[in-house]
């Protein structure tokens, strides 16, 4: 009996505490939504799972490598992708021989030079707002780097206008069919 009134004042004794100290806290100032440009590289990427490999891009000389991290590649077919997924694009030259004409392997494919850009689709709650509502896809940010990972200046609008045909549907990702169909047969 008296072992359960302690018990019960020192609870008391608890929330009280807590009660005080949450009517000292203050609001941390908010932060607008996150823009394109804003995004950055995650270290660990390339030990994410591969979102889509050896993407063939004739039209654009390029080989695309497309990784996703775990939280986003846990979406299922149809939901759209939860605030946080990140999907990291590196972009390779194509090889090209010397008359111009792309070169490709045995198998056909495009043979991959060197990387030339790395782009970062981020989505975040109320991202992408501060852009026209043509352009806009969903709650998305682009960023864009060098190989090295420094920033570039590259516009963002051609990336936007290529994505927002997509609609919500497939959450403004391209080639979100062929993933889910790749990761239905893994």
């Amino acid at each position: 009996m008296v072992y359960r009134k302690v018990v019960r004042r020192m609870a008391l004794l608890v929330a009280a505490v807590v009660v005080a100290a949450c009517s000292q806290m203050t609001t941390t100032s908010y932060k607008a939504p996150m823009k394109d440009g804003e995004a950055v590289i995650p270290a660990d990427y390339k030990s994410w799972p591969k979102m889509l490999s050896a993407v063939q891009r004739p039209d654009a000389k390029q080989v695309r490598e497309m990784y996703i991290d775990p939280k986003g590649n846990q979406t299922r077919a149809g939901e759209p992708f939860p605030y946080g997924t990140v999907m990291v694009m590196e972009n390779y030259a194509a090889v090209a021989k010397p008359d111009g004409t792309l070169e490709t392997g045995a198998d056909g494919k495009l043979v991959k030079g060197n990387m030339v850009r790395i782009f970062i689709m981020e989505k975040a709650k109320g991202a992408g707002q501060d852009v026209p509502e043509a352009l806009r896809n969903g709650e998305w940010v682009y960023a864009s780097f060098t190989p090295d990972g420094k920033r570039t200046e590259d516009p963002f609008a051609p990336c936007r206008a290529c994505h927002a045909p997509l609609t919500e549907k497939k959450d403004f990702v391209q080639r979100y069919d062929e993933y889910f169909q790749k990761r239905a047969a893994n």
